[in-house]
């Protein structure tokens, strides 16, 4: 294995204080109510308080959690739709409309329901307070909503002279018989061989390819009309049996989510596993992750956003890259050498180079995985098991180890499931209706919602693992999946009533970025990043 530089540099992560800290801006009452329900469905008990506030305990450690609508962000933020609109993601989810547009569903307070279970979960790992008493969490939507921009944000301030992307369409496709589809290949030859089938000129195809494939970075997605027209000539059935024999991946898009979508299912699990070690006592200082180490084997989104999330909160995370390193260190634009957007999901982690194809790239991940707490992974369905880097196996050699996986679909949709990526998943799940303009035919948004919901919910089982396997010596297999984050948003607490800004819309990032009521909540060098959602306090 090689070692190479992670990212441009490294943020703090934030250490337990004394200082205390003033909730502001009401009380978000969805995020809270999620944040509750996870941390009783893991068994913690909780109270609730006033003004977006909570207490939780687990044995006799305890933790209170407030959670507001601009934390640290100096602007009136009293509702959702403030925050989408001052906080970018009207404007990022707009782009393929042409202009800012709200989500319809509470998508910030969601997020910052899961940071509030995620920071809350850190808190009673980290250990009591010296004196007994309780450690207290901040966070915010406000907040939420700038780590949900938090790759276009930094491609928005990149020093490099890229322009932001704006150009309205895109997916999905309309069959001859009315159906609409998402089309999913992470294969140029397949993409290829997919439009030449149905006739579509070489040129219009290559054309095609790249602005497909960068949609989850730019969010936006303009394809040569003869796409579009190509697929219109044949029904969905048909277009079906040709992307099945060609290995191309279609989804029709739902009208909506279907009745039993109720939202409160759990969207991690957690199970023991191995044999039992000694419990291990948190150090109770510094940081609530000091001390952790955790090997991260993740591309894309979701998992790096994890890793990243464990990382603000103190831990040590060493990633795992292929030969070469991530190919996403190249997507433009450049922040000092290394893609903007890379680095803002891997800003701060140590990373080492290995081939997972060789028997010695294996056994020199089971090495670093030997010496750490979690092990952080979004391989394909299956592949973790060939590589011998499932939960059963590692944990019978690292007693007390969390393993935290990171997918698509879950195990839904069988052993061969479909690409598990954001827009089939908004499209299967109906979560694209909801999200859509009133108006409009069901589009999944190109902001990549259940990635980065997706991300954090992992993020939040893999602290809950922590916690468990330091209470009880058994390791914990967790895992979570893009599926269960559009699910949840799905429910109905999500679902937003009309509601119009009291805050005017951002017409671009670089605005946000260079607003100073936002800069407590960014961090600003190389390019601007959302800065850590969590304060800590004793």
């Amino acid at each position: 294995m090689r070692a190479t530089a992670a990212g441009p540099r490294t943020t703090a992560a934030p250490h337990i204080g004394t200082a205390p800290v003033s909730a502001r801006g009401g009380a978000p009452a969805t995020a809270v109510r999620l944040a509750v329900a996870h941390l009783r469905a893991l068994g913690c008990g909780t109270e609730h308080g006033r003004s977006g506030a909570f207490t939780a305990h687990y044995g006799r450690v305890r933790a209170r959690c407030e959670v507001s609508w601009a934390g640290p962000v100096d602007l009136p933020l009293t509702r959702e739709a403030d925050v989408q609109a001052a906080c970018g993601l009207t404007q990022v989810h707009g782009r393929r409309y042409g202009g800012p547009t709200p989500l319809g569903v509470d998508y910030a307070s969601c997020v910052a329901g899961a940071l509030a279970a995620t920071g809350t979960l850190a808190a009673l790992a980290a250990g009591p307070a010296d004196d007994g008493g309780e450690i207290r969490v901040t966070t915010s939507v406000a907040q939420a909503a700038l780590l949900s921009v938090g790759q276009h944000l930094a491609a928005a301030t990149a020093a490099d002279d890229w322009p932001e992307p704006h150009a309205p369409g895109g997916p999905p496709f309309a069959a001859a018989d009315g159906v609409r589809f998402e089309l999913e290949t992470l294969d140029p030859e397949a993409w290829r061989g997919f439009w030449s089938a149905l006739g579509v000129d070489r040129a219009d195809a290559a054309r095609g390819w790249l602005p497909f494939q960068q949609r989850y970075a730019t969010a936006v997605c303009p394809l040569p009309p003869a796409l579009h027209e190509a697929v219109a000539r044949l029904p969905f059935p048909e277009l079906g049996r040709l992307a099945d024999a060609i290995g191309v991946d279609l989804t029709p898009v739902a009208a909506g989510p279907p009745p039993w979508a109720d939202g409160d299912e759990r969207p991690w699990r957690l199970r023991p596993t191995g044999p039992t070690a000694a419990p291990q006592a948190a150090p109770g200082t510094g940081a609530p992750l000091d001390g952790v180490t955790v090997v991260e084997v993740c591309r894309r989104v979701q998992g790096p956003l994890a890793g990243h999330l464990l990382r603000l909160l103190g831990a040590r995370v060493v990633r795992v890259e292929p030969p070469g390193g991530d190919p996403m260190r190249g997507m433009p634009p450049m922040a000092g050498g290394t893609s903007a957007r890379f680095a803002a999901l891997n800003d701060g982690k140590e990373t080492v180079e290995a081939d997972l194809t060789t028997a010695s790239g294996r056994a020199g991940v089971r090495e670093l995985v030997a010496g750490a707490e979690v092990f952080l992974h979004s391989l394909a369905p299956g592949k973790d098991r060939r590589f011998g880097l499932d939960a059963d196996t590692l944990t019978a050699h690292r007693p007390g180890l969390v393993h935290a996986a990171a997918s698509g679909w879950g195990d839904e949709r069988g052993s061969r499931p479909p690409v598990g990526t954001d827009f089939p998943v908004q499209a299967w799940t109906g979560l694209a209706a909801l999200v859509t303009p009133p108006g409009l035919p069901p589009t999944p948004s190109l902001l990549t919602l259940t990635d980065v919901l997706g991300g954090v919910i992992c993020a939040e089982g893999a602290v809950a693992g922590l916690l468990a396997a330091r209470r009880t010596g058994r390791g914990q297999a967790v895992t979570s999946s893009l599926l269960s984050a559009a699910r949840l948003l799905c429910g109905p607490r999500f679902r937003s009533a009309p509601a119009r800004a009291t805050v005017p819309d951002r017409a671009d990032l670089t605005d946000l970025a260079a607003d100073p009521r936002l800069a407590p909540a960014l961090d600003r060098d190389l390019c601007t990043l959302a800065a850590n959602p969590w304060e800590f306090h004793r």
